[in-house]
């Protein structure tokens, strides 16, 4: 600023800080854009368009923290207090446990921890949220006489579809249920289980290997062939069929399970403020 100032009070004339300069830059309008009568004769600027804001959905990462099957620690203290149920005479030593989906005759989904040991398959309704075991379904795998494998299969009139592959163990030689029993949505008389992968099987890379329905099979097919070798059934041929065909699950209008499997029921999941 002193500089400035030395220059216009000592200047030579003509200079850019003498006084006749400065005058001369005072009658010469600068150039700052247009005027505000051509602003007004060119019309209103153009609108600027606003673009909406994308929103991204959670993914499967976000979703995974709703159930609570995937929170740190629950799966392990489930299974050391399913180790409890497990009778050594009877079951024999754990070999296996898996989370696996149910599908009953009513295409109903329930979450399920299922427990492979020397000679029982054990299918356990688990409740993650107050970590207790609520109901115990044991299965001899000497009883076991088919294993299929396949996708999913409805009447051709049926409303109710469902997607994806499963696997369905029998026992007893008996294909299907008895007429009352499968028009019966809470019947457990039911010779066969269905199960299918965990809708986050793949979100958990620890969990993930216990939800792999390819190494359930395989080592359910071992199980089952040692179990009919070395404690088989008296009066019934040994050996178990394994199937590779569609699994037929018969429903037609299925309201129910369409309620159910949409608000994921069947799991232990937080649903707002609460969770069940």
């Amino acid at each position: 600023m002193l500089q400035l100032r030395d220059a216009v009070e000592g200047g030579p004339a003509g200079s850019p800080g003498s006084p006749e300069a400065t005058a001369a830059a005072l009658l010469v309008p600068r150039e700052t854009g247009p005027s505000l009568e051509a602003t007004a004769a060119a019309g209103p600027p153009p609108r600027q368009t606003l673009r909406p804001l994308s929103v991204r959905t959670a993914g499967r990462a976000g979703r995974l923290r709703e159930y609570f099957v995937f929170r740190p620690g629950t799966i392990e203290q489930a299974v050391n207090e399913l180790r409890a149920v497990v009778l050594p005479a009877e079951d024999g030593e754990v070999q296996s446990v898996w989370l696996l989906t149910e599908i009953d005759h009513w295409n109903n989904e329930k979450e399920r921890l299922v427990l492979i040991t020397d000679w029982s398959l054990l299918i356990c309704k688990y409740n993650f949220i107050s970590l207790q075991c609520q109901h115990v379904t044991r299965i001899g795998l000497s009883a076991v006489d088919t294993i299929s494998v396949g996708e999913f299969e409805f009447p051709p009139k049926s409303l109710n579809r469902r997607e994806g592959i499963g696997i369905r163990i029998q026992w007893d030689k008996q294909s299907r249920a008895s007429f009352i029993n499968r028009w019966n949505p809470w019947s457990t008389n039911i010779p066969y289980v269905t199960f299918t992968e965990h809708p986050m099987a793949d979100a958990d890379e620890k969990i993930a290997s216990l939800c792999l329905l390819e190494h359930f099979k395989a080592q359910l097919i071992q199980a089952v062939k040692k179990a009919h070798k070395e404690c088989p059934l008296p009066g019934r041929a040994n050996g178990v069929l394994v199937l590779e065909r569609p699994l037929l699950i018969e429903t037609y209008l299925g309201l129910m399970s369409f309620i159910n499997n949409e608000a994921k029921l069947g799991y232990s999941m937080t649903r707002g403020k609460i969770g069940f």
